[in-house]
């Protein structure tokens, strides 16, 4: 049975790859503490040495986590609006 691929977010991978650069961090010990395969830390180090930033992120995630926490935000404040004017409206009819 073939493994399920894994995707690490940007900071993951530049957080290891950090880790990885510290003075007496072997990076296979490294490698083996946060879960991943040398091989692949050794590509990141690789990539990062070579690109600069190798792990940009396409932002996309960040957008619809802002929209979905926006319509949530819009969907609290009308719940505590009508709790607001049902209190009211219940409040003028008991006196």
């Amino acid at each position: 049975m073939a493994k399920k691929r894994r995707k690490f977010s940007a900071e993951f991978k530049r957080e290891a790859v950090q880790l990885s650069e510290a003075e007496g961090a072997s990076v296979s010990q490294v490698a083996r503490e946060i879960g991943i395969d040398p091989n692949l830390l050794f590509r990141w180090r690789r990539e990062s040495r070579e690109k600069g930033d190798p792990f940009p992120g396409s932002g996309t995630a960040r957008d619809q986590e802002m929209l979905a926490l926006k319509r949530e935000l819009a969907r609290v404040k009308r719940e505590r609006d009508f709790l607001r004017d049902a209190a009211a409206f219940f409040a003028s009819e008991s006196t």
